[in-house]
C-alpha cells in the first residue's frame, strides 16, 4: 500500500466508525472506498467487517451504562447475533464473485434507501408490536437472526435494522439502542470474520489499517455522538452511498 492509500483507508475507517456509532451506516463510507481502489468485492467486503469489528466494539464500550441496563435484552440478541452472522458469512463465500459484483450497486443502493429512511423507521412501535411477553420476545429473537444472516453477508445498514426493531420492540432509549446495535453488530462482525479469515477471503493490510482508524472513529463517535448533529451525518451517508451505487453501475 502507498502512503497516499494508506491514509484512505485510515479516513475511510475513522469515518466508517464514527457513523456507525451515531447513526449506522458507515459501511457505505468503508465498503466502496476499498472498491474505488480496485480491490475484489468479496474481499473488500470480508476485510471491511473484520475491521470494523473492534470499531464496533469500541462503540458499545462508549455505551456500557445503557447497555447495563438491558441484560435481559442482551441475553435475547446475543444468540440470535452470533448464529446469523456466522450464516451470513459463509452465505458470501458460497457467492460466485460474479454475481456478488452483480449485486453490489443494488445492495449499496438497499442499504443507503434504509438510511435515508431511518428516522421514519425508527419512530414507528405500533403498540401491539412492544410486547414483553413469550411470543414478542420469541419473534424480536427471529427477526434479529434475520438481520444477523443480512449483516454477516453484507454489513452496510443492519444498524438502521436494529434501531429500527429495538424500537418497534419498545426500546425508547435511544442510546440503549444504540448500545445494543453496536454490541450486536461488533458480535455478527466478529463471527463473520472469524469465518473468513477462515477461507483466507482478508485482505490484512486493508483490515489493519481500516480497523485502526474505526477503533478511533467508534470511540470517538460514542463520546461526542450525543452532542453532534445526526441528522448532518445521516445526509452524508445517505449522499456518498448514491455516488458509490451509481459509480459501480457506471463501471458496469
Amino acid at each position: 500500500m502507498s502512503p497516499l492509500e494508506v491514509a484512505i483507508v485510515f479516513g475511510a475507517g475513522l469515518g466508517a466508525g464514527a457513523v456507525n456509532a451515531i447513526a449506522g451506516g458507515g459501511t457505505l463510507l468503508s465498503f466502496p472506498t476499498l472498491l474505488w481502489l480496485g480491490r475484489d468485492p468479496i474481499v473488500a467486503n470480508a476485510s471491511n467487517a473484520v475491521a470494523l469489528f473492534p470499531g464496533s466494539l469500541a462503540s458499545a464500550w462508549g455505551f456500557r451504562r445503557e447497555l447495563a441496563r438491558t441484560p435481559r435484552l442482551l441475553w435475547l440478541l446475543l444468540p440470535p447475533s452470533l448464529i446469523g452472522g456466522v450464516l451470513g458469512g459463509v452465505l458470501l463465500l458460497l457467492t460466485p464473485g460474479r454475481m456478488f459484483s452483480a449485486l453490489v450497486p443494488w445492495l449499496i443502493l438497499a442499504a443507503t434507501a434504509l438510511n435515508a429512511l431511518k428516522r421514519p423507521l425508527t419512530a414507528l412501535r405500533p403498540k401491539s408490536a412492544t410486547g414483553a411477553g413469550h411470543a414478542g420476545a420469541v419473534t424480536m429473537g427471529l427477526v434479529q437472526l434475520l438481520v444477523a444472516i443480512y449483516g454477516g453477508y453484507f454489513g452496510a445498514a443492519m444498524g438502521i435494522m436494529m434501531l429500527a426493531i429495538f424500537g418497534l420492540f419498545g426500546v425508547d432509549d435511544i442510546h440503549q439502542r444504540n448500545g445494543l446495535k453496536n454490541l450486536c453488530a461488533a458480535l455478527i462482525n466478529l463471527v463473520a470474520g472469524v469465518v473468513f479469515v477462515a477461507r483466507g477471503a482478508v485482505d490484512w493490510r486493508d483490515t489493519a489499517v481500516l480497523a485502526a482508524g474505526s477503533i478511533a472513529g467508534g470511540y470517538l463517535g460514542a463520546s461526542f455522538g450525543r452532542r453532534l448533529p445526526a441528522r448532518v451525518v445521516e445526509m452524508l451517508v445517505v449522499i456518498v452511498g448514491l455516488a458509490a451505487a451509481g459509480a459501480q453501475l457506471f463501471r458496469r
